[in-house]
C-alpha cells in the first residue's frame, strides 16, 4: 500500500471481526512504528500488546469500571483542555453526534450513549489491545515523539490490511490496567490502540470525520 493510500484510509474503527492477527504482524507493525522521529533517538515508548484470554478479562474488568465507578476513572494527564473554545468545541460537537446518528442513537438516549462509550473498554471487539506508555520523569515534547509512534502503528497496521483506534479513554483506566499488565511505577498510560480486521458491515465503521482544507490552517510565505 502506497503511503498516500495508507493515510488517506486510516479511521477509527469502532467494530472489528474476531479473525486472530498473528503475533508475527504486530511484531512487524511495532517494528516499523519504532522508526518515528524521535528527539535525541530518546524512544519514548513502551507498548503492553494484549490478546486472548488476557485481552477479555481486561476488557471486562476496565468496562465494569467505567460503569460503576465513574469517579475512579481519572487519567494521570490532561488530553482535553477545562475549557472548550471555538471552533474546537463544534468540532468536537460534530464527531459526537455523527457517531450517534449513524449508530441511530438519539442525542437524548443517555443510556443509549452509554452502551456505544463502554464498547471502547473492551477494544470494540478487536482481537488486540496496544497499551501505549511513556516515562512520566520525561517532558512535553516526548509526548510529540510518543504521537509519530503511534501515527506509524496507525498506517503501518493499513499496510498489513488492518485497521485500529486509537483511545485515549483507556488512559482514564489506568489504575485496572496496572492491576493486570506490568506497568512500571514510572510508566503513565497515555492511550491505547484497538487493532484488528475492520468489521465492513457495522454501521459505525462508515463514519469518517472530514478534516478542513488547507487553505484553512496554513499559510504560505515566499
Amino acid at each position: 500500500m502506497q503511503v498516500d493510500e495508507a493515510i488517506r484510509s486510516r479511521k477509527s474503527v469502532r467494530s472489528f471481526l474476531p479473525t486472530p492477527v498473528p503475533q508475527s504482524v504486530v511484531r512487524h507493525i511495532l517494528e516499523l512504528a519504532a522508526r518515528a522521529p524521535s528527539g535525541n533517538n530518546v524512544q519514548a515508548w513502551r507498548v503492553h500488546v494484549v490478546t486472548g484470554n488476557a485481552l477479555r478479562v481486561l476488557g471486562e474488568a476496565m468496562r465494569a469500571e467505567a460503569r460503576d465507578h465513574t469517579q475512579s476513572c481519572i487519567p494521570e494527564y490532561s488530553y482535553y483542555p477545562d475549557q472548550w473554545v471555538e471552533p474546537y468545541l463544534s468540532r468536537r460537537r460534530q464527531c459526537g453526534y455523527s457517531l450517534y446518528e449513524v449508530l441511530g442513537i438519539d442525542r437524548q438516549d443517555m443510556a443509549g450513549r452509554q452502551r456505544q462509550m463502554l464498547r471502547n473498554f473492551t477494544f470494540f471487539d478487536a482481537p488486540v489491545g496496544i497499551m501505549v506508555t511513556t516515562d512520566r520523569r520525561l517532558n512535553t515534547g516526548s509526548f510529540m515523539d510518543l504521537g509519530m509512534f503511534l501515527q506509524n502503528i496507525m498506517l503501518a497496521a493499513r499496510g498489513q490490511g488492518l485497521h485500529t483506534c486509537p483511545q485515549a479513554a483507556f488512559a482514564d483506566l489506568h489504575h485496572i490496567v496496572r492491576q493486570h499488565l506490568e506497568l512500571g511505577d514510572e510508566e503513565i498510560l497515555a492511550c491505547g490502540v484497538s487493532l484488528g480486521f475492520e468489521d465492513e458491515g457495522a454501521r459505525e465503521n462508515a463514519l469518517q470525520m472530514p478534516r478542513e482544507p488547507v487553505d484553512a490552517f496554513a499559510r504560505f510565505y515566499s
